[in-house]
Formats: C-alpha cells, sequence, structure tokens
C-alpha cells in the first residue's frame, strides 16, 4: 500500500525516508527544484532514497492514505483546493497548530472539507533530523475510528518509528499545538537570562494551562500526561532543535529572528488568545506570549506581568 506525504518540509521528507524503508511512498511539493540532487536543503545532509517517488503532481502523488504535513496555517486552504480529489481518502494531519481562521484543529478542518475521508493526527515528541537517521521516536496516532487506527498504526509504523494510538483526537491535536506556544516561553525565559528555574517554572505552570484549555475543549485530561502533550512539550521547551523554542530565545534576547521561517507556536498562541476568554479559561503564560510575538508587551516587563499575579494555591 503506497502512502503520499503532501508537504516537503523538514518532517514530511523524514516521513519519507523513514516509511520507505517499509512502503512506497510519493512526497509532494510544489516548486522542488532540488529533486534532482534528492537532498532537500530543509533537511540537510540526507539524500532521499531513489524509491520515493518525487513530484509536484498531486495526482501522481495521492494514495489511499495521505500524511498532510503542511503548517497549520496553510493547511485549511490546501484541503479547500483540493477537497474533491482528498475526500475518502485516509487523511493523516502532521500539522501541530490552531488555524487562525476558525480557531479550530486540523482534524475539524478536515472534517469540514472532506466529510467523507478518515481522520487521524500524527504527533508527538519528535525532531525531523533524528527521524530521517532512524534514530528512535515514539509518537501518537489519534483517530476516533477504532479499526482505521489499528490499520494506520500497523501501516505507519516502522522500526525506529514506534506509534501509540489513542481515540482522543482532540487532545492529542491540542498538546501538539499548545505545547509550541509555551515552548516559546521558555525559550524567551533563557534568551532573556533567566535561567533553567525560570524554565522548569514555565514548563510546569504552562502544561497547566495546556490541560485547563484542551479539557475546556474535551480533550481527556491524561491524553495531555502523554506523548503529545507532556512528551512533546519537554522536548520543544529543552532543545534548540525546535524552532519555537529558537524564536522564544531571539525574543528573549532581543535579537531578530530567521524571516520567512515556519513558527505554528506565534499563530497558535493568537488563536489561543481568541479563545480563552469565549472558553473562561485562564492562560497567563499563553497570553503572554501572544502578546510577545505580536509586539504589545515587551521583553523586560514580561517577568514583573507574571511574578505580579495574585499569590494562590497550586
Amino acid at each position: 500500500m503506497t502512502v503520499s506525504i503532501i508537504g516537503a518540509g523538514a518532517f514530511g521528507t523524514a516521513l519519507a525516508v523513514t516509511l520507505s524503508a517499509k512502503v512506497p511512498v510519493s512526497l509532494w511539493a510544489r516548486g522542488m527544484d532540488w529533486a534532482p540532487t534528492r537532498e532537500n536543503p530543509r533537511l540537510p545532509g540526507v539524500r532521499l532514497p531513489d524509491d520515493i517517488t518525487l513530484t509536484g503532481d498531486l495526482d501522481v502523488a495521492l494514495a489511499e492514505t495521505v500524511l498532510l504535513a503542511l503548517p497549520a496555517q496553510v493547511l485549511g486552504g490546501f484541503l479547500a483546493e483540493h477537497a474533491a480529489r482528498l475526500d475518502g481518502r485516509n487523511l493523516v494531519s502532521c500539522a501541530k497548530g490552531i488555524d487562525l481562521g476558525t480557531l479550530t484543529g486540523p482534524s475539524a478542518l478536515i472534517a469540514a472539507t472532506c466529510p467523507a475521508a478518515t481522520r487521524a493526527v500524527l504527533t508527538g515528541p519528535s525532531f525531523a533530523a533524528d527521524i530521517a537517521r532512524g534514530l528512535p521516536t515514539a509518537l501518537t496516532l489519534a483517530c476516533d475510528d477504532a479499526s482505521a487506527a489499528e490499520s494506520l498504526q500497523r501501516q505507519l509504523s516502522t522500526p525506529s518509528l514506534r506509534l501509540y494510538r489513542t481515540s482522543d483526537v482532540t487532545g492529542a491535536e491540542l498538546g501538539g499545538a499548545l505545547k509550541n506556544v509555551i515552548a516559546i516561553a521558555a525559550g524567551a525565559a533563557i534568551g532573556a537570562g533567566y535561567g533553567d528555574s525560570a524554565r522548569a517554572s514555565i514548563i510546569t505552570r504552562g502544561f497547566a494551562e495546556m490541560v485547563r484549555l484542551a479539557t475546556a475543549l474535551g480533550a481527556r485530561p491524561e491524553t495531555l500526561s502523554g506523548l503529545s502533550g507532556l512528551g512533546d512539550l519537554v522536548l520543544t521547551c529543552t532543545s534548540e532543535q525546535s524552532r519555537n523554542f529558537r524564536y522564544g530565545l531571539a525574543l528573549g534576547a532581543g535579537r531578530d529572528f530567521a524571516p520567512g521561517t515556519t513558527v505554528e507556536g506565534a499563530a497558535t498562541a493568537r488563536a489561543v488568545a481568541a479563545l480563552a476568554p469565549r472558553l473562561g479559561v485562564e492562560l497567563p503564560v499563553s497570553g503572554l506570549v501572544a502578546g510577545l510575538a505580536e509586539g504589545r508587551v515587551a521583553m523586560e516587563h514580561a517577568l514583573d506581568i507574571l511574578l505580579n499575579r495574585p499569590l494562590k494555591e497550586e
């Protein structure tokens, strides 16, 4: 059974590399000008195996199972544009974010545009370079169709990529989205010189915010304690391989960040800031990240804002 991967960013390319050892894989992207060399500049040092089909033709790329490795803010437009060709397939979102236009996650976007598709989410603690190198990685596969979940789990697991399944799609995709916001805050704390103790506090209080918001939207709290929540949070808050953490570092240090780099957490923070009052959920760390990303809050005032909040029980 062939697997299609839509989006040749670092993560999509890494998935193509690891899955190609097990099943035929096609990798689709617009303007794939690196195809002759088979080395994606977004994943340096990794040459794609010759048996991966590289194409910019969606009709050539599409298979029964499609991994949507697109940024969260791009996914909705792609689904709307190609809904007729995508509907009825197994659509597995790899995006980690909340769509700013609809304030919903990837699974809701798929449901709205491709109602006959089987919806799933692939998420969890992972860096593309590790997956491409065959380093052991465990991810969460979320799907509310038990039979489809088991089939996809078997199809997409490899000797180095182990998938755990859950039916809590909302919890899994929110864990992957919200951890990016907290990673920006953690990076900002380190970039500003506040130290590792401050980072630990942000991780802990940020995780509490993730659970509050996710459960308010119907997620199971135990899902947030798994790979797609706590596991991914720890990874992205402690490694400079994370774009969101590096973006936070730049904010904290008052440096410019590389233009054109996708930072999912910045857009998600804005979405969370819009969602929180509607749900009556208090999210001080996430709100602060939204303020920093939008330039409404200066870094020198950020710590004061958090430390001057009312004292309370944990």
